[in-house]
């Protein structure tokens, strides 16, 4: 994109009464943000819903300063600018009712980031929130499907590593500029995340991370993804935004079942009442979701090995008693009412077919 053309972009970003959804409707008329700025008050006054305070603030636009500061910042922190227009942007997002003009982002997006899937909850989990959210982050990530998250404290943080683990792909959505690293702490996860993935950012370098950013961070990691799987919330978490804002966007919502006596759980209990659909493994996404994964290579490997496995009966029971969650032999045994010799034989060839492992102390989980 040619210089001059991109400093109208960000300077129609920058307009704070010109919100996602005007740009993107005067986009549409115009085709180029040029052309807006130099619109006649009476070509301005056409548009729906525009008023007499927009139409000001785009014929008075003196912030060009701003606009050269913002690309010159980007140039010296490696930041690509992504606009509405660009072939590159993702096209998850673009296809929401109020996708960001502008994009910040540093790292490599690929096409194949469109098999997206949101992993939210919260920033304070639980061990158990905590083993459910790398667990399913790892089995998708396995299956080809990007993570995406918020960067946040918490399970934002388990979805975004354990997806790195698997060698997998995460994308990280800052709310704030994509030099205000936030937490903090967490500048060694985007370092890791650039080099399998990228960050995002609507927000030009230099912007902090004011609470006011967060929602409209939160409809950036709904909007990048086909479903929001919320693992653990409170009744209040912010997590429940971004679960709200992928309704509103047609995506999938999922959430994690917890105990009825966990304040952590109360947000996601609540969405299963109201209608998302609960999650107790990596099958209840990606059947739900299998008309939009049937391009994806990993999903179509992974169905022609279920179809290959064979369980005995022996088997299954074992495979429902620790589906839940991870079980010592001995517990195993107990619920299965079968000798301890006879189930470690059972979870030795489970083990072998890979579809469980054994975990510190003698405990197994389902992979």
């Amino acid at each position: 994109m040619q210089n001059e053309e991109l400093h109208y972009w960000i300077a129609l970003s920058l307009i704070e009464d010109i919100g996602p959804v005007m740009a993107k409707r005067l986009i549409n008329i115009f085709q180029k943000p040029e052309r807006i700025f130099n619109a006649t008050e009476h070509e301005l006054r056409d548009i729906e819903g525009i008023g007499d305070k927009r139409i000001k603030a785009i014929r008075e636009f003196r912030r060009w300063k701003d606009v050269e500061e913002t690309i010159r910042r980007c140039r010296d922190l490696d930041i690509s600018i992504i606009t509405l227009n660009d072939p590159v942007y993702p096209e998850n997002l673009k296809n929401i009712n109020d996708p960001p003009s502008v994009l910040y982002i540093r790292g490599s997006p690929q096409e194949r980031d469109r098999y997206a899937v949101a992993i939210v909850g919260s920033r304070r989990p639980t061990e158990y929130g905590r083993r459910v959210a790398e667990k399913l982050s790892r089995d998708l990530a396995e299956l080809g499907i990007t993570i995406v998250s918020g960067l946040a404290r918490g399970i934002d943080t388990v979805a975004h590593s354990g997806s790195l683990k698997s060698g997998g792909r995460t994308i990280g959505v800052f709310a704030s500029g994509l030099d205000r690293v936030y937490p903090p702490e967490n500048k060694g996860l985007v370092r890791r995340i650039m080099e399998g993935g990228y960050v995002v950012s609507e927000f030009p370098p230099g912007t902090p991370p004011n609470r006011e950013n967060f929602p409209r961070r939160n409809r950036l990691i709904s909007g990048l993804s086909l479903a929001v799987v919320v693992v653990e919330a409170g009744a209040e978490s912010g997590a429940l935004i971004t679960a709200a804002t992928g309704l509103d966007q047609g995506r999938e919502i999922f959430a994690v079942p917890g105990s009825i006596l966990s304040k952590n759980s109360a947000g996601t209990n609540n969405l299963i009442k109201r209608g998302a659909k609960p999650v107790t493994s990596v099958e209840d996404i990606i059947e739900e979701l299998a008309p939009a994964l049937k391009g994806l290579s990993g999903y179509k490997k992974r169905k022609e090995k279920v179809w290959e496995l064979e369980f005995t009966d022996k088997e299954r029971d074992i495979i429902k008693i620790i589906t839940e969650e991870p079980l010592h032999i001995d517990d195993i045994a107990r619920r299965s009412k079968r000798p301890v010799s006879e189930v470690a034989a059972i979870l030795l060839d489970l083990e072998l077919k890979g579809v469980v492992r054994q975990i510190e102390g003698k405990r197994f989980e389902v992979c």
